[in-house]
């Protein structure tokens, strides 16, 4: 088993070693906290820069999108091109032919004025004219349930596709299609769709950004429309779909299953419906905090070797007056001769070898202390001893007294005594200030059957406390004086009298209230009363001490005759 190695090895290596671990702890929590702190801090800048660029992207997309919605909704609403898919003119080929040229031509400007689209595609009933090699193609209004978009355009009258592959007389190209129902008279004739190059719509999604980005364009529904870079899989971006809560927001993505881990930054403009998404890996971000890590750690080491160096050299000053030190202390004896220490230091250890010196001198005089501060301390038991002995001994006295008055046939006598040890039990409470309410009626309860013996049973008192109450703490002793000022004050040459107490919760406080019919209150002649003034005023000193001044005590004479005392206290559950 490892001991305390304070207690095994030598001090120098201690030292030495104890400084050089120091040194090592504090360099790499420079290392660890410099690296948390700016990690977060480059972790908010750059969340907050990202999402005022996607804002920025987010505007530059959404008025190009608009733009290609407003010119769908104008060209579906055109005269030729509705003329031409309602089939108005089936009968005269010529003027056919010459609606399909006249919008085929508006098409292709359209197109050729746009380099962000990639082609137009009219699905009507019976397109009769035709170029295989054309941007613009008019389709036969059956194929369109076969389309990529033939899915989102069933719940509405336009919408958007995400990427796909479209073939094309060049190939396969990469497009987003935006899809709008051609209506006449309330009845579909045809679809019009413009397809959008993707890639156009890529470079806009970068911006400006240098490097590799990852970026996600989603729809209102959540749904990728566009995506750049390395981006999650479908699994995972719906768990990450699940944590985007309002129109912007940022959050950490963990490591795991392969994927490092990252920050996910989302934002959404006021005015769009598209949600722009980038995910940074996390080792882009921290590449600052990573660079400064290392310089400091590699200016920590240079600092621990220097140190350890330094170290060294002090130890070995520090510890030869220690070694002096503890040679003249393994040979101290009271009566014999002692090593000699050098008086040549000026520093602590000059004080420490002098302060050595004086304590040789002392030690007989602290000898003497300790063994008169050890009699002086059994004598200390001894009384308290003696203290805890007094309480037992009236216990007993008065059990003894009692035992006579029953032999006696004093059942009066036998009575008051049992009732004053509870009372004085109740009183002492083990040396708690505080004690239940149940505690304190009793108390009242045992003073008010030994008023009752004394006035023959003239008096009578009324005690009204609910039982959750009665579990609650107060202040011990804090109502006998009140009732006792009634009886002995209230009661003065009279023959009988009535007491009622009443306690309960008002408004978070604790109410207790206390009526005699006496003589009344008589706040001139309280002072005067031994008992009634000082009681009282005990009682209001107590409850400012503990409470402070919110609670307080009401005296005040009834109208039909006696006082009226209110004590507020505050609701006690357990012993403050």
């Amino acid at each position: 088993m490892i001991g305390n190695p304070f207690k095994r090895y030598r001090i120098d290596r201690l030292f030495f070693g104890s400084f050089a671990l120091l040194v090592t702890l504090v360099i790499i929590t420079i290392i660890w906290i410099s690296y948390s702190l700016t990690s977060r801090e480059l972790a908010t800048t750059a969340s907050t820069n990202q999402q005022k660029l996607l804002n920025e992207l987010n505007n530059e997309i959404t008025s190009r999108m608009v733009t290609i919605e407003q010119i769908s909704l104008s060209k579906s609403r055109d005269d030729s091109l509705l003329s031409l898919l309602a089939g108005d003119n089936d009968e005269d080929e010529f003027i056919r032919y010459q609606q399909f040229k006249e919008v085929k031509q508006s098409l292709a400007s359209l197109t050729n004025s746009m380099p962000l689209i990639e082609g137009i595609d009219v699905f009507m009933n019976d397109p009769g004219y035709g170029d295989s090699v054309s941007y613009i193609q008019f389709l036969d209004l059956k194929e369109a349930s076969h389309q990529y978009w033939a899915e989102s355009i069933k719940r509405n009258d336009f919408a958007w596709s995400d990427e796909y592959k479209r073939a094309s007389f060049k190939g396969e190209i990469s497009v987003i299609s935006f899809v709008r129902t051609i209506l006449y008279n309330n009845k579909r004739i045809g679809y019009l769709v413009i397809h959008l190059k993707s890639e156009l719509l890529g470079h806009v999604l970068i911006g400006h950004s240098t490097g590799e980005v990852s970026r996600i364009m989603l729809d209102m529904s959540g749904q990728p429309i566009l995506q750049i870079g390395n981006v999650t899989d479908a699994k995972t971006w719906a768990d990450l779909k699940a944590k985007m809560d309002g129109p912007s927001g940022v959050f950490r993505i963990e490591a795991g299953n392969g994927t490092p881990a990252s920050l996910f930054v989302y934002a959404r403009n006021i005015n769009s419906k598209w949600t722009l998404v980038e995910i940074t890996p996390w080792s882009e971000i921290t590449k600052g905090s990573v660079k400064l890590a290392k310089v400091i750690a590699v200016i920590g080491a240079l600092s621990v070797l220097l140190t350890l160096i330094i170290t060294m050299l002090l130890s070995m000053q520090f510890t030869k007056p220690i070694k002096k030190l503890v040679g003249a202390m393994n040979r101290y004896s009271v009566d014999g001769e002692n090593l000699k220490l050098p008086d040549d230091y000026r520093n602590e250890f000059g004080y420490l070898f002098s302060g050595y010196r004086k304590q040789n001198e002392r030690i007989e005089q602290l000898v003497q202390s300790l063994r008169e501060r050890h009699e002086l301390q059994k004598k200390a038991e001894m009384e308290a001893l003696q203290a805890n002995i007094n309480p037992h001994f009236l216990y007993n006295t008065l059990d003894q007294l009692n035992w006579i008055a029953i032999t006696n046939h004093q059942e009066e006598i036998s009575r008051i005594l049992e009732l004053m040890g509870r009372m004085f039990r109740i009183g002492l409470s083990n040396g708690n200030t505080f004690i239940t309410v149940k505690e304190e009626i009793e108390h009242l309860s045992c003073y008010l059957e030994i008023q009752q013996i004394r006035y023959k049973g003239a008096l009578q008192f009324y005690i009204d406390s609910p039982e959750s109450i009665q579990l609650l703490y107060i202040p011990k002793m804090i109502l006998q004086p009140f009732v006792e000022n009634a009886v002995v004050h209230g009661f003065h040459n009279r023959s009988n009298g009535t007491v009622r107490i009443r306690i309960k919760q008002s408004e978070g406080k604790l109410v207790i209230e206390i009526e005699d019919d006496g003589q009344g209150y008589q706040p001139a002649r309280t002072p005067k009363r031994k008992t009634g003034g000082y009681g009282i005023r005990n009682v209001r000193e107590r409850i400012f001490a503990h409470f402070g001044g919110d609670y307080v005590v009401e005296l005040k004479s009834r109208e039909e005759g006696g006082t009226h005392v209110g004590v507020t206290l505050p609701v006690l559950y357990t012993i403050p």
